[in-house]
């Protein structure tokens, strides 16, 4: 039985790639961000659990989804640091491992035209800061011998996001509405433009990467935006209801971007794109 280490198991892209691999019969072994067994942030630590198991695979998909300065310290040490720890681990006690970083599209330069993996970095925040300087590592040891991917997600959900996310925010008010409650849904710009692909495609997209041995970056990501009044739409009309019923726009809101797309063809081509189309996930989300 081949073994899988997924860093970052209790988040939505854990969940579901660990369900992706249980069903081939993959031992995992799931580690949170905040699991007290293996900490992330401590080379020993991970050098141990590396040394013990030698899997065939590593994932490392924790992070704290921010952008907050607030969060610096915590993603340095979890995104950066942690990158390091498995990658160091990995060439000291099982260098056969392939190993998959996540990236986001955030950490590129936006000209608002779709992105590409050979597209410019941005330092924009400490999120970003943290994503670069992982894929710089990754890209080291790759020159050393190992077998290192880098995914770059774009914005995807499922209904296991929390709150805190948009499409999440706008599903469960949707759905608190048409239950009676009479709140205000309470949003900024709704002209951004953002893709809204189903987390259970983005995993099968990171499992078709790192079966392969020719291209070792790429997004994994649909290419396709859809605006948050889109989103709204969708949602509202799931309850037969109209969102400028419901909703209060935040004139004064500055987003972090007009627009936030991707140029998927690298990924596509090697035979992969989301299944679930954009009013299905928003079904999905409604749980319709």
């Amino acid at each position: 039985m081949k073994t899988a280490i997924i860093f970052g198991v209790n988040g939505q892209d854990g969940f579901y790639l660990s369900m992706l691999l249980q069903k081939i019969e993959f031992k995992v072994i799931g580690i949170a961000r905040t699991d007290s067994n293996t900490d992330l942030k401590s080379f020993e630590s991970v050098g141990e659990l590396v040394r013990k198991t030698t899997p065939d695979y590593i994932f490392h998909l924790a992070a704290n989804s921010t952008t907050r300065h607030d969060a610096l310290f915590e993603n340095h040490a979890t995104i950066s640091t942690g990158t390091f720890n498995i990658l160091e681990a990995v060439k000291i006690y099982s260098p056969h491992t392939k190993v998959f970083i996540s990236g986001s599209g955030l950490q590129f330069v936006n000209t608002e035209k779709p992105i590409k993996e050979s597209d410019n970095f941005e330092a924009r925040d400490p999120y970003s800061v943290s994503r670069i300087q992982s894929v710089y590592a990754a890209r080291y040891y790759r020159k050393l011998g190992l077998q290192v991917y880098v995914g770059y997600f774009f914005n995807h959900d499922s209904p296991r996001r929390t709150e805190r996310h948009m499409a999440k925010k706008i599903s469960e008010a949707v759905l608190r509405i048409s239950n009676g409650s009479d709140e205000k849904l309470s949003i900024g710009d709704i002209s951004v433009i953002k893709e809204w692909t189903y987390a259970g495609d983005i995993v099968e997209g990171i499992w078709t990467l790192v079966l392969q041995d020719k291209i070792f970056e790429a997004n994994i990501s649909s290419g396709l935006g859809y605006s948050i009044e889109q989103w709204l739409n969708i949602c509202f009309e799931c309850v037969g209801k109209k969102w400028p019923d419901h909703v209060i726009l935040k004139n004064d809101f500055n987003p972090e971007y007009k627009m936030l797309v991707s140029d998927p063809s690298i990924i596509h081509s090697l035979g992969w794109s989301p299944k679930v189309s954009f009013n299905e996930m928003a079904k999905m989300m409604m749980n319709q």
